[in-house]
This record gives C-alpha cells, sequence and structure tokens, in this order.
C-alpha cells in the first residue's frame, strides 16, 4: 500500500508554515498513511546565535508569517545568544512517534505552536513533557508529563532520534519540509521544501502519474 514519507523538525520555520498546506492534502486522501521523520535541522548545534544568523531566521520568520499567515510570538522567538539546537525537540517528536504514531501530527503542530507562536522554548525537557502529553492526551492518548519525560530522556529515543537523522541523509535529504510518497519500496518526491496548497496537490497528482518533480 502506497504511503507517504514526512521529514520535518518542529523547530523549521518553514514546517511551521507548510502544516496547514499538508493539512489540507491528507484530508484529500484519508486512507494514505504517513510516517514523520525528524529532519534534525540544527541537531546538536551548541553555538549561541549570532546577531547575523538571527536576523537571518527572523527574516524567515516574517516570510512565513507573511506567506502562509502564520502567528508568531509578539516578542522574537530567535533571539541572538540562544542556542538553536533542535535535537531535544525532533526527539520529542520521535518519543510521541514510539508511544503513540497516530497522535504523531498532533504532537508536531503542538510543540511548532508553542515554539513559533507562543515563544516557548521547546528545547526544554519540562516544557516539552507539558506540550506533548497535552497534544497526546487530546488525540486520545493520554500520558503523564512525567512517563513522557522519562521515555524522552531514556538512550532508546537518543539513539532512534539519531537514526532518524541518519535515515534522512541516506536519503540525500538536506531541507526541509520534505514529502516522499513511497510505493512498493519505490521513493518519489512530492516536494523538496514549502509550496502552497495548489502547487502541493499538483505535484501529488503528477507523482502519481508518473512525472518527476523538481527538487
Amino acid at each position: 500500500m502506497p504511503s507517504l514519507i514526512y521529514i520535518a523538525d518542529p523547530m523549521c520555520t518553514w514546517c511551521y508554515g507548510f502544516a496547514p498546506e499538508l493539512v489540507t492534502l491528507l484530508q484529500g486522501l484519508p486512507d494514505l498513511p504517513v510516517e514523520i521523520i525528524a529532519g534534525g535541522l540544527r541537531a546538536y548545534n551548541k553555538q549561541p546565535l549570532e546577531d547575523n544568523l538571527c536576523a537571518t531566521m527572523q527574516d524567515h520568520c516574517d516570510r512565513v508569517a507573511n506567506a502562509c499567515a502564520m502567528p508568531f510570538a509578539a516578542t522574537p522567538v530567535l533571539q541572538p545568544g540562544m542556542v538553536y539546537d533542535t535535537e531535544p525537540a525532533c526527539r520529542a517528536l520521535v518519543t510521541a512517534r514510539v508511544m503513540a504514531p497516530e497522535a504523531s501530527f498532533a504532537v508536531l503542530h503542538a510543540m511548532q505552536h508553542a515554539f513559533f507562536a507562543e515563544g516557548r522554548d521547546v528545547g526544554d525537557g519540562n516544557v516539552l513533557a507539558d506540550v506533548c502529553a497535552r497534544a497526546m492526551a487530546e488525540s486520545g492518548f493520554p500520558v503523564a508529563p512525567e512517563a513522557f519525560k522519562d521515555k524522552w530522556m531514556s538512550r532508546e529515543m537518543v539513539l532512534a532520534t539519531a537514526e532518524d537523522f541518519g535515515q534522512t541523509r541516506r536519503w540525500g535529504v538536506n531541507g526541509f519540509p520534505t514529502l516522499i510518497l513511497e510505493r512498493n519500496g519505490r521513493l518519489d518526491l512530492v516536494t523538496a521544501g514549502y509550496v502552497g496548497t495548489e502547487q502541493l496537490i499538483e505535484q501529488m497528482q503528477a507523482v502519481i502519474d508518473g512525472e518527476t518533480v523538481p527538487a
């Protein structure tokens, strides 16, 4: 059976903007399974943001806000001096996928909203446990924040997250969001990067029809 592979990072600005476009696509394909892979945009980064990089990333936020009408916190979430390590949030996504695959999208969207719209630090384990446990419970998979955090901190989840990053590299994916259609072991690119709903649907149809989508 065909399935979609969605490679994203919870702290990726354009993945945040892509969320409603992907939701619209999936609403028209309710029976198509989707697996979310954590891409690791800036995983394991330990260097504080410098002014120039922070300005560039804030420009991305402004472009997403304008192009996608997505809400952002009044105070810019990306500040000089912030350590922008996306591994903890990616690991929370992997943890949710292991604990309750059906809640993966809810958890991803909850982390995105917490980070970009509310300005919360989703690199913090306590924040992640609160956000993710709440999203899972609202999806019908109740879990205590403490239990989620314990799982998130486990060596099992650290290694599973690193495997997601490794698989992403093996596929040659170096940008997010990326959407791939899998059919009997064949992988076809639907989109590498943000596209609007209309273009996304067109590209999905082109892949189904056997055409090649430009990378």
